[in-house]
Formats: C-alpha cells, structure tokens, sequence
C-alpha cells in the first residue's frame, strides 16, 4: 500500500473528537479539507481546516470528494464506516493505496454492549433507505434483531409493521444517539408503542415475541406466504428444485416463466449476496412476483416482463437457470447456445409435451431426469384415501 493516502475515512461518534484515535486526531491536524455530514462536521467543534459538508444524493458527494484527489482530505462516517457505512461507496471508486481508514466503535457494537447481547448471534440490519420488510426472515418468537433505522418516525412504523405481522408482543429498545452526551435508551412492547420524541441517530434493538408464524429457514416455504393465482412451484417440488439449482454465495439466477416468483424468492433467501432476475411474460404476475419478494424481506428481485428466448436479460451470464413456464426447443436451443459452460440448468415439465422435450435434451447433454409424482391424503367416505397430484419431469444439468 502506497506509505501516504491522500484520504483518510475517519469514523466518528457521538463522543466527537474526544473518542477518536490518535491516528484520527493526525489526519483531521493534518487535512487540508474535511468532508462529511453537516451533524459530523459539527461534533468536530472548531475548524482546522476546510470543510464541505456531504450533499443530498448521497452519490453527488463522492463525485465531489473525488474532485480533490491529491490534496489531504477527511472524510467523517459514522462509528465503523464498513458496516452498513459510507466505507464502501466511495472506496469501489479508488485504488487500494489511496485511502486509510480508522473506524470507531460501531453503533451495533455499543448497541449490543447496552443490551448485554452476544452479537455474533444477533441479526444487526441496516434499515436507514431499505424498507422494513428486509426483518421478516429474522422474525421468530424468542430471536434477538439490531436494527439501524433513519429517524424517530421510522421507530413508529417498525412498532406498527411489527403489530401488523402478529408480532405485537415483541419488545422495543430504542437507544438514542449511543456513546454521546445525549444517549438514552427506553423501552416499550410494539403494540403500545408512545414514543414519539425518538432522536436521531437510533437504533433498535428487538425482542421477538408473538404468535405470528416465523418464515422456516429450509427450502420449501408454505405455498400461504405467497400471493399466486396458482401459477407457483408448489413447496415440495421448489424445494426439490431449489435443491437442484443449488445456490451459492453471490450467484445469480436467472429463473424464466417466474409466476408468483417463488423459485426467485427462495434463491434470494438462501445469501444475502445473491441476486435473481425473474422473466415473466404476464404483467400482473411479474408485479405479484416483486410484491411476495418484497414481503418476504428479499426486496432485491429483479423483474423482465417479456416471453423467452425473444426477451432475456442482458448484462453478465447468470450461474444458474430455471425454467419454470414456457419450455419450448426454441429455448433450450437458444440457452444452450447462449449460456457459458459451467451454467446450472433446471427445468420442470408437467405435459406430456414438454416431458417429451425434457427426455430428447437429457439424451443430447445428459444431466439427470427425475420424474416427481405426489399425492395428498384426502377424506374418502368416512377415512382416508390418496389423491396423486399431476407428475412432474426435472430435468437438471451442467452445461
């Protein structure tokens, strides 16, 4: 690493200069400009050097930092600048040599040092401009969740969303403006929440109670937590196709004839650093598909509204497919032309048809042909007898 950055990310507290490093006090001493949020800049106190203060997109800020590359800049963020921190926005943009860090106490940290929480078990979310629905898979009765939330007001609508789900009995920690002079912390049940002079910076911590249902952490999730007009992957069979498609960390799914986005959805759960794009043909479909993904806290999916092979999406090639509505030959030829070596195929068939389809490719690429067949326990007359549900082929391959 090159001995003299021209930028020093300095995190801050609430404590101002009196908790930061030594190292830190250096470069603020040093800096011919400082650059930061205006509450930042005023836990500074008095001024040693030039100072701007960090505009509204946050993105015209780093084009303005990075006008003065050369010069000794600061640039202030909050307790540790690398977790859901400014650190990373600005850093994609500069070669390794040009910038040091010196973080401070994170506000998870103190928030878990507060509470007397093991943090390496606890969820800790970063809800500042991402909405409150990116909680439902940490929701379970008896968990533990650290959130990071913009203002008092969003402290008001994560008591009602909480309230909403069945989850009302949970209790709220809110810990205000933590490692500073004005820290406080108050607690509260969501369901009787009155806390409206909440200050910023807050953040949240929860205990999870209620009767509300928790999302299963496995493959196959409840066909209920879906919003469908039966166009979705029943939870078996997902969680027989999930299992085929097999998603790791930071992969992308490309996931044709999406429906109720169900395949897309689970894909997402499975990391946080996954992604999916859902082709979906029907507009209704492709809006339900977004609204389930975003309910079920993976607001993350990607839609294309349009038919395969005429519309797939651009840009790098995905890890894995799915086929799950329109199978067609014009398809498969188009995606195995298409699709680099290495790429994960799945495909479901139901017709007789499109089992035909399936048999041909298996015997051209190989792969494996699995046929599903179901069946549910029913009343018969006074006892039980089963009803087979519609067979289905999966095909999956390597190309």
């Amino acid at each position: 690493m090159n001995s003299s950055p021209w930028l020093t990310i300095v995190g801050i507290g609430e404590d101002g200069i009196d908790g930061l490093c030594a190292a830190s006090r250096t470069a603020l001493n040093q800096a011919d400009l400082v650059m930061g949020a205006a509450r930042h800049l005023a836990l500074l106190g008095a001024p040693n050097a030039a100072r701007i203060e960090w505009p509204v997109p946050f993105a015209d800020g780093v084009e303005q930092l990075l006008a003065h590359r050369g010069r000794k800049v600061v640039m202030l963020a909050s307790g540790d600048p690398f977790w859901f921190g400014a650190g990373t926005s600005v850093t994609r943009h500069l070669q390794p040599g040009e910038w040091v860090a010196h973080p401070a106490p994170s506000t998870f940290g103190l928030a878990a040092a507060r509470l007397g929480w093991a943090i390496e078990s606890t969820p800790c979310l970063g809800l500042h401009a991402a909405p409150l629905q990116r909680l439902r898979p940490h929701l379970a009765s008896g968990g533990r969740v650290l959130v990071l939330l913009r203002d008092g007001a969003a402290v008001v609508r994560l008591a009602t969303y909480l309230s909403e789900l069945g989850f009302g009995a949970s209790t709220i920690h809110a810990l205000e403006s933590l490692g500073g002079p004005r820290e406080r912390v108050r607690t509260g049940q969501a369901e009787n929440w009155d806390f409206t002079d909440i200050a910023h910076p807050v953040a949240v911590g929860i205990e999870v109670r209620g009767e509300a249902s928790a999302m299963p952490s496995t493959s196959g999730l409840p066909d209920a937590l879906f919003d469908h007009d039966g166009q979705i992957t029943k939870s078996p069979l997902r969680a027989l196709t999930l299992a085929a498609l097999a998603p790791r960390p930071g992969e992308v799914l490309w996931d044709i004839g999406a429906g109720s986005g169900s395949v897309s959805i689970e894909w997402l759960l499975a990391h946080p650093a996954n992604q999916a794009i859902a082709v979906e043909a029907d507009a209704l479909r492709a809006e339900r598909a977004k609204a389930n993904a975003l309910a079920l806290g993976v607001d993350r999916l990607q839609l294309v509204l349009g038919r395969a092979p005429e519309t797939l999406p651009q840009g790098p090639p995905p890890s894995a497919v799915f086929i799950g509505g329109g199978l067609s030959g014009p398809l498969l030829e188009t995606l195995s032309a298409r699709l680099p070596a290495g790429t994960r195929l799945v495909a479901n068939a139901v017709t007789l048809e499109s089992e035909a389809l399936l048999a041909e490719w298996h015997g051209r690429r190989g792969g494996d042909l699995l046929r599903i067949e179901l069946a549910d326990a029913v009343p018969l007359g006074s006892r039980r007898g089963w009803r087979s549900r519609y067979p289905v082929v999966q095909w999956s391959v390597t190309l």
